[in-house]
């Protein structure tokens, strides 16, 4: 039975303990929805440049069909077994804390780091995150189920280098930074990719697929996704290109990711 087969039947169970009615639905139809974080370990904020606070994915994502994907570039898959023992010890972990937590008196200040996010989907269906500012530098003035949320996740990542495939999808995002004043020789617009238009600030964005993935992914090696990689558009303007794959629940088409311009 798939990891969101078992959300599903404890989401089914909590309604009937409710008096809900339980839905008419099959197993079937559960089975082949678009798959669902069910545990995340992330970062956000921090003192970094615009562009990569633009490109950031989750460090980790478990999906609900065992799929783990880390840093938007390595997979693995994890059995049922392993899926719902990991989110059981986050919900665990998670369980009755703040949706940011705060470090015990006493603790120094920290300050320019990102906060860690920590997220599991609990049984009746929903999100839980919590944010913890300054997790690694102050882990001993928070709760210890924060810091071993964070090493259950680290160790999926620890994993998935070690026997993980790469990561690839149909749909990348795209972000452009503007960098007139950069030394280095521009190279030509990648041909089929979006340009920006008007003014940037601080930085451009952009979802893309098809022959537009091909172009951007060939003219920016994934290696070099967050290097100075300089490129002149046709009305001459000149800016660094990033990428990233989009993740599984990154890429409906229903929710596309806005544009950012200036």
């Amino acid at each position: 039975m798939r990891l969101r087969m078992i959300l599903l039947m404890g989401v089914t169970a909590l309604t009937a303990a409710c008096g809900g009615v339980e839905p008419d639905t099959s197993a079937a139809a559960a089975d082949d929805g678009p798959a669902k974080p069910v545990a995340l370990w992330g970062a956000e904020g921090g003192y970094v440049t615009a562009t990569m606070n633009v490109l950031r994915p989750p460090r980790v994502v478990l999906y609900d069909d065992g799929l783990v994907i880390v840093d938007a570039s390595t997979q693995m898959t994890l059995t049922d077994a392993e899926a719902g023992e990991v989110v059981a010890r986050m919900e665990e972990y998670l369980g009755g804390q703040p949706p940011t937590a705060k470090p015990k008196p006493g603790a120094p200040s920290v300050t320019d780091v990102p906060d860690t996010v920590l997220g599991v989907r609990g049984k009746d269906g929903k999100m839980l995150e919590v944010r913890v500012p300054a997790l690694e530098q102050l882990a001993a003035f928070y709760p210890k189920q924060l810091v071993d949320a964070k090493k259950l996740m680290e160790g999926l990542a620890t994993r998935a280098a070690a026997e993980g495939a790469d990561y690839v999808a149909t749909r990348v995002r795209v972000v452009a930074e503007g960098a007139e004043s950069a030394e280095g020789r521009p190279s030509p617009w990648p041909k089929g990719v979006p340009e920006p238009s008007g003014m940037v600030d601080p930085v451009w964005q952009k979802d893309v697929e098809g022959a537009a993935v091909s172009a951007i992914t060939k003219a920016v090696p994934a290696g070099q996704r967050y290097d100075r990689s300089l490129f002149r558009t046709g009305s001459g303007a000149v800016f660094t290109l990033s990428w990233r794959y989009l993740l599984p629940h990154e890429q409906s088409p229903a929710s596309p990711a806005p544009d950012r311009k200036g």
